[in-house]
């Protein structure tokens, strides 16, 4: 049976199409490899944000917030624990403030409403702001939420409008004929008919659409994140270094999600590590929390996970259409959400 389009993929940017496609009248078919949001979309800590961003980047995450998220959780009928509380990018040292000052300046260059201000005036809206820190953005329409939630919320509601989704199904080929699009081959075997093949497979695109010649530069990145046990209210807004050294938010019931540079890139194997924690990492990263918050010295890290990322050179997302062929390349979910 042909389907209107396929999706290879069912992270955030596979499901949310699906969604959307459905609600146009669209049949939809979700082929996914392993379970439902396995991949990034499940393994980074929600960050929901527009300042610091490149400016090629910037309008679509600027249009996410503006109409997407806001009615999110009303439109899935799910609470996807979406907070609009702002964001606040710190500075240290003369060089991070130079560097805090240009990323702000292209971001107001673009409409974002987003302000410099000093560290005092920081620590008089959120108290936890470090003492060191001399100069901090603010941009009050950033935000977080619950990125396993929202991937099977779009996966819900797919399904609620008729999407049809098969997981353990492996994609291995893009299949042409007459040079147009007429499909995809699982390593099963099987072949499922379709004009128009959406790719959203994360680091797995890049091999898929070596089927069809195409190569899309992708490297892999392994996050590792962790969440606390509930404390005080501490951090309405998100905070990051400017240096992106670390990423820290509040959830509502009081648990801090937070991830981080590990530092030990060069003795870590890249390869198929199968999302595996390493024994450093983690307590690199919390040691470098610790030495900006040390009100967090004595809580508890009661989970943490890993997970793969893709990233391109330049650190943009790759949307696009193949224009010699009905296949649609996107590996957008850093404009969704940031790790």
């Amino acid at each position: 049976m042909k389907t209107d389009v396929i999706i290879v993929g069912s992270g955030i940017i596979g499901n949310s199409p699906a969604y959307e496609l459905r609600k146009r009248g669209k049949s939809v078919l979700v082929l996914e490899d392993k379970e439902i949001g396995h991949g990034a979309s499940s393994r980074n800590v929600g960050g929901v944000r527009q300042s610091a961003r490149d400016i090629n980047e910037l309008p679509l995450a600027m249009y996410a917030v503006k109409n997407i998220w806001s009615n999110l959780s009303e439109e899935l009928d799910c609470d996807i624990e979406y907070v609009q509380k702002g964001g606040f990018r710190l500075a240290k040292n003369p060089a991070e403030e130079e560097k805090l000052k240009t990323l702000t300046q292209n971001c107001r260059n673009q409409g974002l409403e987003v302000n410099l201000i000093s560290g005092d005036e920081a620590r008089e809206i959120c108290p936890a702001v470090p003492d060191d820190v001399t100069l901090a953005s603010l941009c009050p329409t950033d935000g977080h939420a619950n990125p396993y939630k929202t991937t099977l919320a779009y996966y819900m509601k797919a399904r609620e409008l008729g999407a049809h989704f098969i997981t353990g199904e492996k994609v291995v080929e893009i299949v042409e004929k007459k040079g147009r699009t007429a499909g995809v081959r699982t390593e099963s075997g099987e072949f499922y008919e379709s004009d128009f093949v959406i790719v959203a497979a994360g680091y797995d695109s890049r091999k898929l659409l070596n089927t069809v010649d195409l190569d899309v530069p992708m490297n892999l990145r392994l996050l590792e994140c962790a969440v606390t046990e509930k404390i005080k209210p501490l951090f309405p807004q998100m905070m990051a270094m400017v240096k992106g050294d670390f990423f820290l938010n509040q959830t509502k019931d009081g648990s801090l999600v937070i991830n981080g540079l590990r530092t030990v890139e060069p003795w870590i194997y890249h390869g198929d590590m199968n999302n595996l924690l390493t024994s450093m990492s983690m307590q690199n990263i919390c040691n470098g929390l610790v030495e900006n918050f040390k009100e967090l010295k004595n809580i508890k890290i009661v989970r943490e996970w890993a997970g793969y990322a893709d990233k391109t050179p330049d650190i943009l997302p790759v949307i696009d259409r193949m224009l010699w062929s009905s296949i649609f390349v996107t590996n957008m979910a850093k404009i969704l959400f940031l790790n």
